[in-house]
């Protein structure tokens, strides 16, 4: 039996690993319009930290889940290398304490959808021109 990496609160610190893994995501989504550049995202990150409940998995960081707590809405949610169950956990752990959770994710992004169908989340609302990329979107919730 594979050991789960330990899960924590980041701290801005964690920013340049963070934004790695997303820098890394956008480079291989073909279907996703030019993202920030690393140093971009890593500000974005940093600033972003404080502000929301923000958990790293692993260490060195292997992936990152980003809640905005008023709105029980996940902001972002990236691992290093998918299959693992370490977005599992990390889903699990916002999960905690929460009867309601929601998010948005890209129309194009299918194994996502796949991925939050199979954590209990459904498909209540399509944005077809997305909110602000370009990208047609779903918004998802879960209830417990």
């Amino acid at each position: 039996m594979i050991k789960m990496p330990n899960i924590r609160r980041a701290g801005a610190e964690d920013a340049p690993s963070c934004a790695a893994i997303v820098s890394n995501w956008l480079f291989w989504t073909r279907w996703i319009a030019n993202g920030p550049d690393l140093a971009e995202l890593t500000r974005i990150l940093r600033k972003g930290i404080p502000l929301r409940e923000f958990w790293v998995i692993g260490e060195p960081v292997q992936g990152y889940v980003s809640l905005e707590i008023k709105k029980s809405q996940i902001h972002g949610l990236y691992v290093a290398e998918q299959g693992l169950g370490l977005g599992k956990a990390l889903v699990n752990k916002v999960k905690e304490g929460r009867d309601f959770l929601q998010l948005y994710t890209h129309i194009p992004n299918e194994a996502a959808q796949r991925f939050y169908h199979r954590e209990g989340f459904e498909t209540v609302e399509e944005l077809p021109e997305g909110r602000g990329d370009g990208v047609g979107e779903l918004r998802m919730e879960w209830h417990r």
